[in-house]
């Protein structure tokens, strides 16, 4: 039945369009480990574009073909995937990765190879700037953590916040981020404690805050962790206490425990936000996947239609590719989204909306308020 299987679709292959030497645009990504639900909605995104890509007749009648690269947001799985990629003579451009500390793993890489990629996620300061092959459709940590800093204070009124952060590139440029505009904003910052991605107890730390008495707990970190923080603090009896994240709690992992109510989170992306263009995504989106599509899988869905518009242009070339990538530099000739335009700067940043979230009654919804 497996070979009967395998020669069915080898014919409907061959009885339609040729797609002889299809053109691959690498997906590097965590689809495994603790952040495999954020690496689900970029691969679904990714998919999704390319489908539409291909129903449309490909890219100069070529297929595109989504490589998944699983890296785990882990540097040295990052550090190799892309030597991986960077020595494979078929991949002009790669779409990835999505944590910051992966990113900047392979950042020199991609460099040496003359290879450009385009980060949906990865919102460090530091990684454009770093290299000439690298870009992002995703606001930058000091852009967020400002935002984020002044919906606390002038939105929700705190005046003392503790911070608890990780120990990895996006959580300590986010935090530093925030604290820098919320003295600016007259926020007292009571304290900060550190963990690490295998930590599982938080009670420690969680007992100086609660002898701190904040108004509000800042957590720039991941929704594994963020989830486990919210539950153990509420144990120790932390009840009148506000969580605020930002887009690494985005996740619906949180809308599964009970004490994250009332959590609110910056992001790029909302579906009751997003324009008229996003529209055929998102239903295209529920449709195939029966949910909403987060910030990841727009971000990524526009992404991949970057990498294809610059290699329907350049071709293979990586070095034409990454010409067309620094061409797109004003609002004039930005790539239209469904997260918006994006056009990039010197140092291949874009400057993207923030937008504020929050769970009530057990589900996100677009918070008050706005600035």
């Amino acid at each position: 039945m497996k070979r009967l299987g395998f020669f069915l679709c080898f014919w409907v292959f061959m009885s339609g369009p040729s797609w002889a030497d299809s053109i691959k645009i690498p997906l590097a990504a965590p689809f495994t480990g603790p952040l495999a639900s954020f690496g689900e909605g970029m691969k679904n995104g990714a998919l999704l574009k390319a489908e539409e890509i291909n129903a449309q007749g490909g890219i100069n009648g070529r297929k595109v073909e989504i490589i998944l690269e699983d890296e785990l947001c882990d540097p040295k799985e990052a550090a190799t995937v892309a030597t991986k990629l960077a020595a494979d003579p078929d991949v002009s451009m790669v779409v990835g990765h999505l944590c910051s500390s992966a990113s900047l793993a392979a950042l020199p890489i991609y460099k040496e190879a003359k290879l450009s990629a385009i980060s949906p996620a990865s919102t460090n300061i530091n990684l454009a700037k770093s290299s000439p092959y690298y870009f992002r459709n995703v606001y930058k940590d000091d852009f967020q953590g400002l935002f984020l800093a002044k919906y606390a204070k002038d939105v929700k009124g705190y005046k003392n916040v503790a911070i608890f952060y990780e120990m990895n590139d996006y959580s300590i440029g986010l935090m530093n981020a925030f604290m820098k505009q919320a003295k600016k904003n007259g926020i007292r910052i009571l304290g900060k404690e550190a963990y690490s991605a295998e930590t599982t107890d938080f009670k420690p730390q969680l007992t100086k805050f609660k002898m701190m008495k904040p108004d509000a707990i800042f957590i720039p970190g991941y929704a594994p962790q963020g989830m486990l923080i919210i539950s153990q603090a509420r144990s120790l009896g932390i009840k009148n206490v506000d969580f605020l994240g930002a887009d690494g709690l985005d996740d619906n992992l949180m809308l599964k425990n009970p004490d994250a109510e009332g959590l609110f989170v910056t992001t790029p992306f909302i579906p009751d936000k997003a324009g008229p263009k996003a529209a055929g995504f998102i239903k295209a989106y529920r449709k195939k996947f029966g949910i909403d599509p987060n910030w990841f899988a727009a971000n990524t869905y526009d992404a991949v239609g970057i990498a294809a518009a610059a290699i329907a242009k350049a071709g293979p070339d990586r070095e034409k590719v990454r010409e067309y990538l620094v061409s797109i530099n004003n609002k004039e000739n930005a790539y239209d989204g469904v997260a918006g335009k994006t056009y990039f700067d010197k140092n291949g940043d874009c400057l993207k909306e923030a937008f504020v979230k929050e769970i009530k009654n057990g589900k996100w919804r677009v918070a008050g308020h706005p600035l």
